[in-house]
């Protein structure tokens, strides 16, 4: 059984940053680990990941720029800086896991190339 803890979110004014974390436990000691978000009404984007193998990381286009994603050494735990918030970031911000082999590139903003998912934490960009 695997673990998805995330923690971070809130409220940020447009402009304004906001940080997101993810820790991962359970049968792996390590994981390839991003973040999908879903906004009201719409369906699961993929926002950025970085693989296990690599590190290689990966950002949507919308977030390019603006979104850092970076891992601890245990390859276990990622965080997600968000700076340069707009009003469209805001969603519900979901942590995706996989252990054992890491995705091929073709797959890596794909959801299902990810087994473990965390509950979700909101994020709103509003002022």
């Amino acid at each position: 059984q695997v673990q998805l803890e995330e923690s971070g979110g809130g409220l940020a004014q447009p402009g304004g940053s906001l940080t997101l974390s993810c820790a991962a436990s359970g049968r792996y000691s390590r994981y390839t680990l991003g973040w999908f978000r879903q906004a009201p009404g719409k369906e699961r984007e993929f926002v950025t990941a970085i693989r296990e193998r690599d590190g290689a990381t990966y950002y949507s286009d919308s977030v390019k720029g603006r979104f850092t994603l970076s891992r601890n050494s245990a390859r276990n735990t990622v965080t997600l800086q968000m700076n340069s918030l707009k009003p469209e970031d805001t969603a519900t911000y979901y942590c995706a896991g996989k252990g054992g082999s890491s995705p091929i590139t073709s797959m890596m903003r794909q959801s299902e190339a990810y087994e473990y998912w965390g509950q979700g934490t909101q994020v709103t960009v509003s002022s």
